[in-house]
């Protein structure tokens, strides 16, 4: 373990101290079959990753098991990172797969995304609907009722901050098309907010 020079009352002390890993050199040590390091990873991008799964698939439980997927994939295919994008946008592009995946498998049991919106909710009392009406549930809401594709894009540019390039790497599309789902997506989401009265710059 290294150790670092602290100062106490005009005297050198030597303190332990942990050396945080970047990710590359996480997915590397990974690679040779660090458990240590795979934990590290797990921890560090755990929640940003479920968070992507969630918005993607709806449905908390799957996205756990997706989320287990995900990491079982690097595990096994951390010696194929080539560190040509950010070790984030690699993982992010691996969860986008397995939930694309799945929602290939459902497709034939879901319902379309507008028609489940426009379904009413019998639990839906007062005191529910009330608490509904927060900006930031309506935007969820209306990134509901956008089709996956766009929703997507929006997800990994507003709540992951990647850029065109990485979103284009991410979904596998060229940059161009993801501007066009960017530029259609927040066209789409800002009608919806002018509907119910909340500006755009909530979004």
């Amino acid at each position: 373990m290294q150790q670092s020079l602290a100062v106490s009352a005009g005297k050198a002390v030597w303190q332990p101290s942990v050396k945080i890993h970047s990710d590359e050199t996480l997915i590397a040590l990974i690679a040779a079959h660090d458990r240590n390091a795979m934990r590290d990873l797990f921890v560090r991008h755990k929640t940003r990753v479920f968070r992507f799964l969630l918005r993607v698939v709806g449905d908390a439980a799957t996205a756990e098991d997706l989320l287990n997927e995900v990491f079982i994939e690097i595990w096994r295919h951390a010696g194929q990172f080539e560190a040509r994008s950010k070790v984030s946008t690699w993982m992010l592009a691996i969860a986008h797969f397995r939930a694309t995946a799945w929602r290939r498998r459902r497709a034939s049991d879901q319902l379309d995304d507008d028609a489940a919106a426009s379904i009413k909710d019998p639990g839906d009392n007062p005191e529910v609907v009330a608490q509904k009406r927060g900006s930031c549930v309506v935007i969820r809401e209306c990134l509901k009722r956008l089709s996956p594709a766009h929703r997507t894009v929006l997800d990994l540019i507003y709540y992951h901050e990647q850029s065109i390039a990485e979103v284009a790497r991410i979904i596998g599309v060229p940059e161009n098309t993801v501007k066009t789902r960017a530029y259609y997506a927040r066209k789409c989401v800002a009608q919806l907010l002018a509907e119910r009265g909340i500006g755009r710059e909530a979004l």
